[in-house]
């Protein structure tokens, strides 16, 4: 008795092949065609097995294949069959089960391999190839690493704009991904050379040294930012001591020299190398060293940048920052400065004190508050401070001092005017005498020892604003224990309060100047702006700004003073 099945093949367009097992022949159904024919006319190579593994049938295209892969010396089973194949032909399965398909190589090809079952257990294994689908997976695969690579190199370069960690970053991630080290030259400075060095799961090396860049092929030229060299132009032979990590193993066999692009100018080089142990770096790893570079240069460009605004910005905040105040020619000076943004450093309000060559020298003392806020404002401050300190031989005449300021902040580019407030001071016989002018700015407020709070009488025109100043000057004696505080109007015109709307004020300033009688000029400047600030709370507020002069209680360098209150003057104004 016969028996028929029908087996699918490898293309919609194999028709329906019948092999008939056993039996006499049935007669031929419409569609039924010759074995033979059938597999001569498959699209891919066709191999009926028997229960043994032996091949006891095969097309031309099987034939041609398995010639070829006997050419190149692939190994095959006695029976014929890839050992791939003979492994999954042989593996156990349900009878009533489909068979699932395998994938494997021939000739350096790879195919999967589909059985088709038939009743007598010959099966029949159609070979559809897949090599360039597998190939195009794999490249898929790669560029989704590198991409992934290529994220991760950008996170963590731009996490910090620290120039050697960008340095240290980028060679660390070159040698764990790209070779087996990595070393990072920096642009010269002067004629030596930073560089990093790192291999592959190791540590970070950095050293500072004069090389000759002309001493790797290359090098020179991509430190000036023009294209690399092919990496097979260059002979590791020929590679100095220099450019090897320290404890590199084995003898080197390829090296990439590629620069770091940077914003319009070379952010350095980076060089790869690769032990010869190892393949040499191909076309493809070339190409993404540069793309990896890229990244890396950029991120190193922007640390380098920032390294270098930075220098320069606290250059300048050296020189507009207010000074550090103490004791001079035995008279306490302290100041406390709030920008009105906390993020910022500089602002408007600004004070400086100059002493004098000697004790019988005056100190000269400045307060002031420029209109506005911010860097624009810090820019003028430090115009006028200039012109100020180019002033000081002429400390002694205030009112010359304000008109020769004007007169310099009129013919200036900028359009915001000041106010101040000048102290000339000097210690007498165990009294501070003040000089004060104020050019529209607040007066300044007199602490007595015995809690009492005086306002000096002076006042004038502020500067930079119209051709003249004119100015009122006035003269204060300060007692053991008495001060004089110079403020901003940041100080009574902070907002809040218990309804967050109302200002501080110059009552409140006063009532708090009370408790500082006798008090050391830093705690009274500590004090006003601790309460100006908790009365502002959250809210915004100007620049704020207090200096205070203070004849210390306790007397000079530790001799007593007599709080002679009955002998002290009183204010008295200047004509």
């Amino acid at each position: 008795m016969s028996s028929d099945k029908e087996v699918v093949g490898c293309a919609r367009r194999v028709p329906r092949l019948v092999i008939r097992t056993s039996g006499t022949p049935k007669t031929p159904r419409d569609g039924d065609v010759h074995v033979g024919s059938i597999w001569n006319d498959a699209p891919c190579p066709v191999l009926v097995v028997d229960a043994d593994g032996d091949v006891i049938g095969s097309n031309e295209g099987a034939r041609r294949l398995f010639a070829h892969a006997e050419e190149v010396g692939e190994g095959l089973t006695a029976g014929g069959l890839p050992h791939w194949l003979a492994r999954a032909h042989h593996r156990p399965h349900p009878a009533a089960a489909p068979q699932e398909a395998v994938s494997g190589t021939v000739a350096g090809r790879t195919f999967a391999a589909h059985p088709s079952r038939i009743e007598n257990g010959d099966v029949v294994w159609w070979l559809v190839e897949d090599t360039d689908l597998r190939r195009a997976e794999q490249e898929l695969r790669h560029e989704r690493e590198r991409a992934a690579l290529l994220a991760d190199v950008s996170g963590a370069l731009l996490s910090s704009l620290n120039l050697e960690r960008c340095a240290e970053v980028t060679a660390r991630m070159a040698a764990d991904h790209l070779a087996d080290a990595a070393v990072v030259v920096a642009p010269a400075q002067g004629r030596r050379h930073a560089l990093t060095y790192a291999q592959g799961g190791g540590g970070i090396t950095r050293t500072v040294a004069s090389i000759d860049p002309r001493t790797v092929p290359g090098l020179a030229e991509a430190l000036q930012g023009f294209p690399p060299v092919p990496a097979r132009w260059i002979d590791p032979d020929d590679i100095p001591d220099w450019s090897v990590p320290p404890g590199f193993a084995g003898p080197i066999g390829s090296v990439i020299v590629t620069p770091l692009p940077g914003h319009g100018v070379p952010a350095g080089v980076l060089i790869l190398l690769r032990a010869s142990t190892h393949r040499a770096f191909t076309d493809g790893e070339e190409v993404f060293a540069r793309l990896f570079a890229a990244r890396a240069g950029a991120a190193l460009s922007a640390a380098r940048l920032y390294a270098e605004q930075a220098s320069i910005t606290t250059t300048l905040l050296r020189e507009l920052l207010p000074p550090r105040l103490e004791r001079v020619h035995g008279v306490e000076y302290a100041g406390v400065y709030r920008t009105s943004q906390d993020h910022e450093r500089v602002g408007g309000d600004f004070y400086d004190v100059h002493p004098g060559a000697d004790a019988s020298r005056e100190t000269f003392v400045v307060l002031g508050d420029v209109a506005g806020k911010g860097l624009e404002a810090a820019v003028l401050t430090g115009k006028i401070r200039s012109v100020l300190h180019a002033l000081l031989p002429l400390s002694g005449d205030h009112q010359q001092v304000l008109v020769l300021l004007n007169d310099a902040l009129m013919n200036s580019h900028h359009t915001r005017f000041a106010t101040l407030v000048l102290a000339s001071v000097r210690r007498s016989a165990g009294q501070v005498l003040l000089r004060l002018t104020s050019a529209g700015h607040l007066p300044p407020l007199i602490v007595r020892a015995d809690g009492r709070v005086e306002e000096a009488a002076t006042g004038g025109t502020l500067v930079g604003a119209l051709p003249d100043v004119r100015t009122r000057s006035v003269d204060v004696v300060l007692a053991p224990g008495e001060t004089c505080l110079l403020y901003t109007d940041g100080i009574t015109e902070a907002r809040g309060g218990p309804l967050g709307d109302d200002f501080y004020g110059e009552e409140r300033l006063r009532e708090a100047l009370r408790e500082c009688a006798r008090m050391p000029a830093e705690a009274v400047v500590e004090r006003v702006q601790m309460l100006a600030a908790q009365w502002l709370g959250g809210g915004r507020h100007d620049d704020m700004a207090t200096l205070a002069i203070t004849n210390p209680a306790g007397g000079v360098d530790g001799f007593a003073v007599a709080d002679d209150r009955e002998g002290r003057e009183p204010c008295r104004r200047e004509p």
